[in-house]
């Protein structure tokens, strides 16, 4: 039996595990999309999910491909078992679907990951020693930490796209000679506007340098294509893709990758190991010692594939969810968005907001205990960033996030500006005091301990 055929719709036995096929019209299907949450006045409502951009629910689609894979699942490369040959067919064809996904050259290597945090980090292990890093400080945590502080520039953040290709063009011309890397996102995790990739990959190009795209907001919302954009290397993660499973990728050039020491030593990047020498293989090996995620990695391709096939569908529904709920917020005299570039910037679904008099926890905490929604309170692993949003805003330290994706709807963006107005102009329902997790209602009978599932 064909490997692809257990994929395919059965057609002589109910018992064949099956992949459905979705049409292209639609958007895919999340796992959780009936979800219902306890409100703190004892009702039930099913959940507005706006925290997308920290993680995005499963889709429906992952969660069948994992169940697939599952009677047969198996450690990779060395067993000639049929479990393991046939997994080891599906992580290699996981890693061909990813590097698709991405637009790869031919002879770029995709590396599986556990996330894009992971991704860089091995990507700055292969950095040569003598090059030089120029990173804006706009950048998510992942982005901005992992490389050498005597080797790296940063750059304020930028307040326009114009304006970050002017200053990278800048630091290059000023940067020692030498391999030099710049490291851009493609979206903001914090306002959700998407930076000119291309313009910044030929600015690198034009004075010898390479670019590194942190594609984790971005590449669930948008396509990323690595040879249109003239990128080195994308780094990015299943948990925003809509695969949950702990796995991410680097994909990109090898030369770099192939002269660093592996990222973990021990069995799979080695090639041959004797007496006090050892020999360590080239490629993605090299870098994905001990047994790989291979659930991850199939959950990653699944949902790579999933989103590929429904693309135009994903983008028209966030465009008209975004708009819906910028334009709601923006009749809310007492909220206050935030952006780099400008409210006519192109973006994904990620607003940042505050709420005059009612700072960010207490905003997020109430449209959880008293709205059923989620989102994000903070400063999303992006403190420079926030720091500088909110420079004109001394009563706020932090801001909210509303990152919404498939598992939206028009209600719940109705409900949130809902709530929002009414937070802002009567303030919550309930009395909060601090709590472990910033605040919740002073008498909530909501039950949150999660009971044990295994």
């Amino acid at each position: 039996m064909s490997i692809l055929s257990i994929l395919e719709p059965a057609t002589t036995t109910a018992a064949r595990p099956t992949v459905a096929r979705l049409t292209t019209g639609s958007i895919p299907a999340t796992v959780g999309a009936d979800l219902l949450v306890p409100l703190a006045d004892g009702r039930v409502t099913d959940y507005a999910n706006f925290d997308h951009g920290a993680s995005a629910p499963c889709l429906e689609s992952v969660r069948r491909a994992v169940e697939v894979a599952l009677p047969s699942y198996a450690s990779v490369h060395r067993g000639n078992g049929y479990a393991s040959r046939i997994t080891t067919q599906w992580y290699e064809r996981a890693r061909r679907e990813v590097h698709g996904f991405v637009g790869a050259r031919e002879d770029d290597q995709v590396i599986f990951t556990r996330q894009t945090t992971d991704a860089l980090n091995l990507l700055a292990r292969a950095v040569p020693a003598d090059a030089t890093v120029i990173v804006f400080e706009s950048e998510h945590h992942a982005a901005l930490l992992p490389w050498p502080a005597e080797r790296t520039i940063r750059l304020a953040a930028p307040t326009s796209g114009t304006g970050a290709v002017t200053a990278v063009a800048d630091a290059l011309r000023q940067a020692p000679e030498g391999p030099r890397l710049v490291v851009v996102a493609g979206a903001s995790n914090v306002t959700g506007e998407i930076f000119p990739i291309a313009e910044l990959a030929a600015v690198a190009r034009a004075h010898g340098a390479r670019t590194c795209l942190d594609a984790a907001q971005l590449a669930p919302h948008r396509p990323v294509d690595i040879a249109a954009l003239d990128v080195d290397w994308v780094a990015l993660s299943g948990h925003k893709l809509y695969a949950p499973y702990g796995a991410g990728a680097l994909i990109g050039r090898a030369d770099w990758l192939d002269a660093a020491d592996p990222y973990l030593y021990g069995g799979g990047a080695t090639a041959a190991v004797g007496a006090g020498t050892t020999v360590w293989n080239e490629g993605p090996a090299r870098h994905e010692g001990g047994s790989p995620n291979v659930i991850g990695a199939i959950a990653l391709a699944a949902a790579c594939a999933a989103v590929s096939r429904h693309r135009d569908a994903i983008e028209q529904h966030e465009r008209s969810l975004l708009a819906r709920l910028r334009t709601g917020l923006a009749q809310i005299p007492e909220v206050t968005t935030y952006s780099l570039f400008g409210a006519e910037a192109d973006r994904v679904g990620t607003v940042c907001f505050t709420v005059r008099g009612i700072s960010s926890t207490l905003v997020s905490a109430a449209l959880s205990a008293e709205y059923g929604i989620g989102v994000r309170d903070g400063k999303f692993c992006a403190h420079p960033l926030v720091g500088h949003l909110l420079q004109d805003s001394p009563e706020h330290g932090t801001a909210v996030r509303a990152s919404l994706g498939l598992g939206t709807t028009r209600e719940h963006v109705d409900r949130l500006v809902g709530a929002i107005r009414t937070l802002a102009t009567q303030g919550p329902r309930s009395q909060y005091e601090e709590s472990a997790h910033g605040c919740q209602p002073s008498d909530d009978p909501r039950d949150l301990d999660a009971p044990e599932i295994w």
